[in-house]
């Protein structure tokens, strides 16, 4: 189907696709969480990648800015809440590395992810995509 343009959204669907993204964001997390129990590094990368992503989508879709792209949404993620300190300056090399590594994983035969490549994201990315939630505000409420 055809994407529909965010800003002709609704509040309460707004709100709607910005909760699934929430619960998109810590569904990856969790899978990484068990995938890591199967040594499937490159898969681990990959739903961390995507839990970070998710949850900063959520966030621009927020804060009336969004990005129908990956590198878009990188992009905003540092230049409106990195550079200007809402979010920590790690968390703009964090969500880089963590699309390099999904980008790698997916789609180079010769990359494989490592366990002490991986591992240390576990926490990172539990802790960015708290921060992000915490920024995600709904008026009246």
């Amino acid at each position: 189907g055809t994407r529909r343009d965010c800003t002709m959204l609704s509040v309460d669907e707004k709100k709607a696709i910005i909760n699934y993204r929430i619960q998109k964001s810590y569904g990856n997390l969790n899978e990484a969480k068990e995938v890591v129990k199967l040594v499937f590094w490159n898969l681990v990368g990959n739903r961390f990648y995507y839990s970070a992503f998710h949850m900063a989508s959520a966030l621009l879709l927020n804060k009336g800015l969004a990005s129908c792209f990956h590198s878009g949404t990188i992009h905003l993620i540092g230049t409106q809440f990195v550079v200007k300190g809402l979010l920590d300056k790690s968390y703009g090399r964090l969500l880089s590395r963590l699309f390099e590594l999904r980008q790698s994983g997916d789609y180079d035969d010769l990359y494989d992810a490592t366990e002490d490549e991986v591992i240390p994201y576990i926490d990172k990315t539990f802790q960015f995509i708290q921060d992000m939630e915490k920024l995600i505000v709904f008026k009246g409420e």
